[in-house]
């Protein structure tokens, strides 16, 4: 029986890279990897992550610019900085309280 994959962080929560310079709030999570073969091909053979285990998408951001990005679990640790996140979907998705952390917004009611 396959192991049941528990994801370590959640949505509305602010993570930045073990590796890369780059920090995000989780909009997102595939409980194991769920993008393409070529996504998992182009990553280097010695940095590249298990499938096993749950993908992140991100909306992420560095020194440079904001972005999305596919992240597995391993990669991940949480961003304690309390800093916003500037990327321009974060406001159209979540609400950020007075503790700095993000919440879905609710739906729009036409």
């Amino acid at each position: 029986m396959p192991r049941e994959n528990i994801a370590k962080f959640a949505i509305g929560q602010v993570v930045k890279h073990r590796r890369y310079p780059f920090r995000g709030v989780i909009y997102d999570v595939d409980p194991v990897f769920a993008n393409t073969e070529e996504w998992w091909l182009s990553i280097p053979e010695e940095l590249r992550p298990n499938k096993d285990q749950p993908f992140y998408h991100l909306f992420a951001e560095n020194a440079e610019t904001e972005y999305v990005a596919y992240v597995s679990e391993q990669n991940l640790l949480p961003d304690n900085t309390n800093r916003p996140v500037r990327h321009p979907q974060v406001d159209e998705t979540f609400e950020r309280d007075d503790d700095g952390v993000y919440r879905m917004r609710a739906p729009k009611r036409h």
